[in-house]
This record gives structure tokens, C-alpha cells and sequence, in this order.
């Protein structure tokens, strides 16, 4: 019979595609992986892997085995954490992903009553953008992903916490400052800085403004901070959501914010869970925390 330790070594290797790193990251020799995996094939009757000196692939049937893997071994794990579940919410050890867009900014005012109110709550937390970490949510490296609506979150459960506008942030000394509200065409006439390829806030900001690409205006900058230097550096101008206005922007005689005259609100923060995921307790009380601390900031 298939044991639960060959299903943890045949994901890693195919999270890997590498028998070496994937020994490392079990914590066995590279042998003892290869030999538990040859007896796992020897059992199923064909070969899941494909592997020589330089490459490791996974075959048609050895996909269909991961897959179905991958399931029994999320089963198992939320099967352990029920008895977590039965504790006060946020007891035990929980694994949260975040978006950049989102962590700086939010945790900051969440983290102190956190720990305030649940002091035994165990947290480790894991930054990244919105496509990786909804992807180690599925695989169950995660216990939940704060994330930014809208966004593909197929297969999974989320709870918005926190609506938002976005804000045009430019120069003080620019001509635009002045205006009330800035419009699409406000915006598709000036130099405006989006972050790259991979962050949601991006589309999110051209929905927004109703921008049909940012091949004009495409910057590649990895975080929001940066692009607010070139604005105060005067190259350009960007947006940023309300949740990051008063530590990137509020105070400084630089910068201007202006309203978008679009409709908002332009995202949803949310958590996001796989659907069996036994810990909904531990859910309730973030989304409870996570609303009174940003109607109270």
C-alpha cells in the first residue's frame, strides 16, 4: 500500500523536478527518497517520474497520481488540524500568504491587537504576489492567503474585509495637483508608473481608470515605495490603494493625492481558504480583528 510519507516524497520531487533539492527538503538522503519513490511506482505498475542525470519529468499517468496525491494529502492534513479546531480561535500555529501590495500596510495596524488579544496565536507569515501564494494555498502550504479582489481565486473560499478606492498620487509641483478628481484621460495623458507584470494592483488600477494596457505607462518597479520616489523625483506619477496612503503618502509637502473620478470601491481585501479547511474559527476572528482595526485607524 502506498504510504502517506511516498505521497510527501513525490510532491516534493515534483514541486522540485529535482531528486537532490527534494531529499533536502523532506530532510532525507537522496537515496532513501529514490528508493521509497521506486517502490511507490513498483506498487502503482508504471512510472510517475521520468529521470536521468540532467532532468526529472513528470509522466501523463504520474500527473494524474499527483494530483490525486496532492488531494489525499491536503485531506489528511486538515484531518489533523480538526482537533485544532475544537481550541479557542487562534491558539495554535497559523500560516498566513500576503500580497506586497497588502502586507506593509495592514499589518501594521492588525499585528499589535493580534497580539494583545490572542497571545498564544503562533504566526508565520509569507509574502508574495497574488499568484503564488493562492497557488501554495491549494497545495496546502498555506492555511489561508490575504489577498486583493477581484482576482481568479478558483477552488477557493473568500471573505472580503475591507473595501478601497484607489488615489492618483503625483508631484505637488505638477499642474494636474490642483484638480478635484482626476479622470481616464487625466491619467492617459501623463507619464502614469504601474508596478510589473504579476501584481494585481496593476489591473486592478487600469480597470480602475479604465486604461486598456500600460504599454505606455509600464514601469517596472516591484514595489509601491519605489514608485512613489520617482513621483517626489518628478518622472512621473502612479496609484496607490487607501490602505497605503498614510505611510507612503499623508504628511509629505511632495506629494498630492487626488480621488479618481471613476466609481469605486476599486478592490476587496479578502481572505481566502480552501473549502474544507477545518479552522473557520480562526477565520471569523481575523475578519472581525482585521474590520475593527481599519474602521478604527
Amino acid at each position: 500500500m502506498i504510504s502517506l510519507k511516498q505521497i510527501h516524497y513525490a510532491l516534493a520531487v515534483e514541486r522540485h523536478l529535482h531528486f537532490k533539492k527534494a531529499a533536502e527538503d523532506c530532510n532525507i538522503s537522496q537515496s532513501a527518497l529514490s528508493t521509497a519513490l521506486s517502490e511507490m511506482e513498483k506498487q502503482l505498475g508504471f512510472q510517475v517520474f521520468e529521470r536521468d542525470n540532467r532532468k526529472v519529468l513528470v509522466t501523463p499517468l504520474g500527473q494524474q497520481v499527483l494530483e490525486r496525491a496532492r488531494q489525499i494529502k491536503l485531506q489528511m492534513e486538515d484531518l489533523a488540524k480538526l482537533a485544532d479546531a475544537q481550541r479557542e480561535p487562534l491558539s495554535t500555529p497559523l500560516t498566513i500568504g500576503v500580497i506586497p501590495t497588502i502586507g506593509p500596510y495592514l499589518l501594521p495596524k492588525v499585528l499589535p491587537a493580534l497580539h494583545q488579544h490572542y497571545p498564544a496565536l503562533q504566526l508565520d507569515i509569507i509574502e508574495d504576489q497574488s499568484a503564488e501564494v493562492l497557488d501554495q494555498l491549494r497545495r496546502g502550504a498555506l492555511d489561508a492567503a490575504i489577498v486583493a479582489l477581484p482576482y481568479d481565486c478558483e477552488g477557493l473560499l473568500t471573505f472580503p474585509f475591507w473595501r478601497e478606492d484607489l488615489l492618483w498620487i503625483l508631484n505637488s509641483e505638477d499642474a494636474a495637483a490642483s484638480l478635484r478628481v482626476a479622470s481616464a484621460k487625466d491619467l492617459a495623458e501623463t507619464h502614469l508608473m504601474l508596478l510589473k507584470d504579476g501584481h494585481c494592483l496593476t489591473d486592478h488600477a487600469l480597470s480602475a481608470c479604465q486604461l486598456e494596457s500600460i504599454s505606455p505607462h509600464k514601469f517596472s518597479a516591484t514595489s509601491l515605495s519605489t514608485l512613489i520616489q520617482l513621483v517626489i523625483g518628478n518622472i512621473g506619477s502612479t496609484l496607490v490603494p487607501q490602505i497605503a496612503l498614510e505611510q507612503l503618502v499623508s504628511g509629505d509637502k511632495r506629494l498630492a493625492s487626488i480621488p479618481l473620478e471613476e466609481p469605486g470601491p476599486h478592490r476587496e481585501l479578502a481572505i481566502a481558504i480552501r473549502p474544507n479547511y477545518p479552522g473557520m474559527a480562526n477565520i471569523e476572528a481575523l475578519l472581525a480583528l482585521f474590520q475593527d482595526q481599519l474602521a478604527a485607524a
